[in-house]
């Protein structure tokens, strides 16, 4: 009877740091996935943050390109830094949902819903870029027309059109990775919170 009652001591105790290790690693498991989360979420505001210089930069610079250099009329460059200004507010209002220095220590259902509201606006934001882009360029080739001369035997004309396809190809990348980004930390949520 003693040596049953020892057996069944000696069980309880190993089940008790069995469930102790496995809390433990549960807690690292969760450290390690909001790490990762925090370090994605870091990212797509960093590149928020260049995204926003760059098009405060743009202000400055496409008065001096496009006034100074080229002659253009001044009304193409104010649409160009009122689209650039819509831009960069777009950009630092979708920010706000992923800058909180302690959003990854938050409650993971608001963190996901936060994602999820900031991966919405960011897909919904070329219902407005793409438009913006598309009569940036078309504004762009008629100024080049009127102030360059026309015809296809214009370099400004084929810098402009070369810019702006690897201008699209660049911003289609990195919008694709963005949306990646954020369905990734969704989804590490999603499994995080299906354990418990």
């Amino acid at each position: 009877m003693n040596n049953e009652n020892f057996e069944l001591e000696n069980m309880r105790q190993q089940m008790s740091t069995l469930k102790k290790k496995l809390d433990q690693q549960e807690i690292v498991n969760d450290r390690l996935l909001r790490r990762s989360m925090k370090n994605t979420a870091s990212k797509i505001n960093r590149r928020y943050t260049i995204a926003m210089i760059a098009g405060l930069f743009m202000i400055p610079y496409s008065y001096w390109v496009f006034i100074k250099l080229s002659g253009f009329s001044v009304a193409f460059w104010l649409f160009t830094c009122i689209f650039m200004l819509v831009c960069v507010g777009a950009t630092y209002y979708n920010s706000r949902n992923i800058s909180d220095s302690n959003l990854m220590t938050n409650n993971l259902l608001d963190v996901r819903r936060r994602m999820a509201r900031a991966k919405k606006f960011d897909a919904n934001w070329l219902f407005f870029g793409v438009p913006g882009i598309l009569l940036f360029m078309g504004w762009f080739m008629y100024e080049t027309y009127q102030v360059q001369g026309g015809g296809i035997d214009n370099p400004f004309f084929w810098g402009g059109c070369i810019g702006g396809i690897i201008g699209a190809i660049i911003g289609f990348m990195v919008h694709f990775k963005t949306q990646r980004q954020y369905q990734d930390i969704i989804d590490q949520i999603e499994d995080l919170t299906a354990e418990e």
